[in-house]
């Protein structure tokens, strides 16, 4: 029996097994229907989105013809929310202390050889000015669960340390966690301690599958794990952030998996995911390297993000450098909408440079270009890179922030935003050849913002930024 209800409480009841089986066997059954996906791609023009029966059809289909089709419509409906900007970020490991099991993360309490580390509010600091020194203004904190190593306290501490360090023109403007699920009382907390988005990666929505993968620890509890977005909006957080590990179990069901659980969010609390991130599996210290893979070939997962980018057309989708250079500069034409630079995934990785013997890395990175090496190929590229984090601190979240977007208006905040961040990065840590290709960019796409008061005052504050002030937003 289908016991499906996008609006229930009960993770087995927004993520429906018999939901997904039903919609897989139905995007098989219709995967040759190309009048129908023809009809479903032209609508989606709309920007209304798509229900994740009709994103399964469409990740089903091989017709080359639909295929292109997806693409040329994802990148219009990203054009059209976010124009040619790319947002930028930083994750900062706080510590690897774990004491999960997961059968696909070097920091499962299992790993004895793996270097154990946990920064003090001294080296959070250093290493928040190695990364305001690279021009970063916004951070992923990411830490291992463990009750008595990474407590709530320590990650309420690090985060007003983090907000506190103003480093010559440097400052982190937003913090984004990504810690384990908690209750809502924690929520509360990081809610009052400023944060950004709260992430979460499911890894799969699986429960067989996601019970296998995490045999011990308090992860290994699928229901508490996956209703965590639900207290985490109880808790007064507006901006969640999801995503699967792609390679942990049937790509298909996890595509339909996460579209479900963002229907549950929007049906729920009238606002969906802030952000979706896409990773897959890489390799990594102590992980059986037969049992995971990559899983998906890249042009079936560029098809899922340009998908991703159709059903869910408001949301910020995230790819870390785990992925290479050559995915990095498809996946941004096609759908993804936010970048990290200069990662390190090691704890004290900013300041300490990573060797064999020191490495605590989560995974291995692909794509290890500095991040002024990134913002230049952004360039070139013709995106501006941004660094802007005007809406979180305006007040533009949860549904404020989404009514903005899916009406369109998002992009005559966003545009001159990403412009005046970029101007800012380029006066104060980018290279002399970075700087002058990023000036003429941004004096090619002032002209193109129709609103002429609009225009008048980003030329303004632009000048000022010559004269040494900083932080203007929209």
């Amino acid at each position: 029996m289908n016991n499906y209800n996008s609006k229930s409480m009960k993770a087995e009841e927004f993520i429906s097994h018999e939901e997904i089986l039903d919609t897989l066997k139905y995007a098989e059954e219709h995967k040759n229907d190309i009048e129908a996906m023809d009809k479903i791609l032209e609508r989606a023009r709309d920007c209304k989105g798509l229900t994740y029966r009709e994103a399964a059809q469409l990740l089903e289909c091989d017709d080359p013809a639909i295929n292109d089709k997806i693409f040329s419509v994802a990148k219009e409906i990203k054009e059209k929310f976010y124009g040619n900007r790319i947002v930028m970020f930083a994750p900062l490991y706080l510590s690897n202390y774990c004491v999960n099991g997961c059968r696909y993360c070097p920091y499962h309490g299992q790993n004895k050889h793996i270097r154990r580390s946990k920064l003090t509010q001294d080296e959070i600091k250093q290493e928040v000015i190695a990364l305001q020194d690279m021009g970063h203004k916004r951070l992923a904190i990411e830490l291992g669960e463990h009750p008595t190593m990474n407590p709530i306290e320590y990650v309420l501490e690090s985060i007003e340390t983090i907000y506190s360090i103003k480093h010559k023109n440097g400052a982190i403007r937003r913090v984004n966690v990504n810690i384990a699920a908690t209750t809502v009382e924690n929520y509360k907390k990081l809610h009052d301690a400023g944060i950004g988005t709260y992430i979460l990666f499911q890894e799969t929505y699986n429960k067989k599958q996601y019970e296998y993968l995490h045999p011990t620890g308090p992860k290994s509890d699928y229901a508490y794990h996956t209703e965590a977005m639900d207290r985490a909006m109880q808790g007064g957080i507006d901006d969640v952030g999801c995503g699967v590990l792609f390679g942990l179990n049937l790509y298909k069901y996890d595509f339909v998996g996460i579209l479900m659980h963002a229907r549950h969010l929007e049906d729920t609390y009238g606002c969906g995911p802030h952000t979706i991130s896409v990773p897959r599996v890489r390799p990594a210290d102590d992980i059986d390297p037969d049992e995971f893979d990559n899983g998906v070939p890249d042009d079936v997962f560029k098809r899922i993000i340009a998908i991703l980018r159709i059903a869910v057309p408001y949301t910020g989708i995230i790819m870390s450098t785990r992925e290479s250079e050559k995915m990095r500069g498809e996946a941004i034409e096609i759908g993804v909408s936010q970048i990290s630079g200069g990662s390190r995934t090691s704890v004290g990785g900013y300041v300490e440079e990573e060797t064999e013997e020191n490495n605590s890395a989560q995974f291995d990175v692909s794509d290890r270009r500095t991040l002024n090496e990134v913002v230049d190929w952004l360039i070139d590229k013709g995106h501006i890179p941004s660094f802007c984090t005007a809406c979180y601190r305006e007040g533009r979240t949860g549904d404020r922030f989404m009514s903005l977007v899916k009406t369109g208006q998002i992009a005559n905040i966003c545009q001159p935003n990403a412009m005046m961040t970029l101007k800012e990065y380029l006066e104060d840590y980018a290279t002399e050849e970075t700087k002058t290709k990023g000036l003429a960019l941004i004096n090619e796409r002032l002209a193109m913002i129709p609103n002429e008061k609009v225009r008048q005052l980003v030329e303004e504050h632009l000048k000022d930024m010559d004269e040494g002030k900083r932080d203007f937003r929209f």
